[in-house]
């Protein structure tokens, strides 16, 4: 096997509680590095989490010639920031979703990992789980016959007014940070929609506390969508089709896996394994970086999402659909 791919960290964030434990699992990825804003807690980090080098920017772990690839989780806004200092840095880019809602600049992202012989991908953890893959193969196989209906749903409660998901010049609001998942789930299973509609309600910091939409696809597939930021925890995906449905209790996080297959008034569990996404997706990343597989997300379905996610936004914004 190939030496590990060497990971480095931009930021301190809260997600690498599960990146770095994943990693570690894994012989092909190797994080080597973190860096923040301020030297102080980048060095605590790093003992916390026994990363080998603490970095007190984001352009020195940049400038590091001894990381190969960095992941991104920083907020929303700077995605494609530091997704693009890295690319002309010369590393290989794993960005937290969403990458971006702007389908220009997602492009003009991949456009330059392509010049540059790089690797870049969205890191939607859920899209490598088993549970999704079985989920894919039901309804592509037809098990419940003709898809014509999506429904998903994802919302919890934040708590407080100082957390980055209700900072608007953070990009944040409850459609970028958990309808992401809902819009990609109905897009894995229904191709990309042709027209969509949102609907918004903006809370006291000026971001979408709650967002419902209605996304239509070829044929004739609808998807209905509601995420939020001041509802209870609730994460769901049913895919409706002519002769039956399949429910998903846990789509997103994928922590209880399992799906019901729902025909003819019977109700079939289909078990399904358990298993570490954010590990499956590192080892998708380090498979790519290697010329070994191209990435399961990759240029066509980040851009697809970013589109689909921006006409989202302007349609909540302007009040009328949107096509896409």
């Amino acid at each position: 096997m190939a030496e590990p791919l060497r990971l480095g960290i931009l930021s301190t964030a809260r997600i690498n509680r599960r990146i770095v434990p994943a990693a570690r699992k894994s012989g092909r990825v190797d994080v080597v590095a973190v860096a923040g804003r301020d030297p102080a807690r980048a060095e605590a980090h790093a003992r916390e989490h026994e990363i080998e080098r603490h970095l007190g920017s984001y352009d020195a772990l940049l400038g590091d010639k001894h990381v190969d690839a960095v992941y991104i989780p920083l907020p929303n806004s700077l995605h494609v920031e530091w997704s693009r200092r890295a690319l002309e840095a010369g590393k290989h880019v794993l960005c937290e979703k969403p990458l971006t809602d702007r389908p220009e600049d997602a492009a003009a992202l991949f456009d330059l990992a392509e010049r540059e012989g790089l690797v870049l991908a969205e890191a939607f953890m859920y899209r490598h789980n088993p549970q999704t893959l079985r989920l894919a193969e039901l309804v592509g196989s037809g098990a419940i016959g003709r898809l014509q209906l999506v429904r998903t749903s994802f919302s919890f409660l934040v708590q407080g007014e100082a957390n980055i998901r209700l900072d608007p010049g953070l990009d944040g609001g409850s459609v970028l940070d958990l309808g992401c998942y809902c819009v990609s789930g109905a897009r894995l299973l229904a191709g990309e929609p042709e027209t969509v509609y949102g609907r918004q309600v903006l809370g006291p910091t000026g971001v979408d506390d709650l967002f419902t939409a209605v996304l239509t696809f070829r044929g004739g597939v609808h998807a209905v969508v509601d995420c939020g930021l001041r509802l209870p925890f609730r994460a769901t995906l049913e895919a409706v089709g002519s002769q039956g449905s399949v429910f998903v209790d846990d789509p997103w996080l994928c922590s209880r896996p399992g799906i019901e297959l729902r025909r003819d008034g019977e109700v079939e569990r289909v078990a399904v394994e358990a298993a570490d996404s954010y590990l499956l997706e590192l080892e998708d990343f380090a498979r790519a970086v290697a010329g070994e597989s191209k990435p399961l997300l990759g240029r066509e379905d980040a851009v697809g999402q970013s589109r689909a996610l921006g006409a989202l936004r302007r349609s909540a914004v302007e009040g009328v659909p949107v096509r896409v």
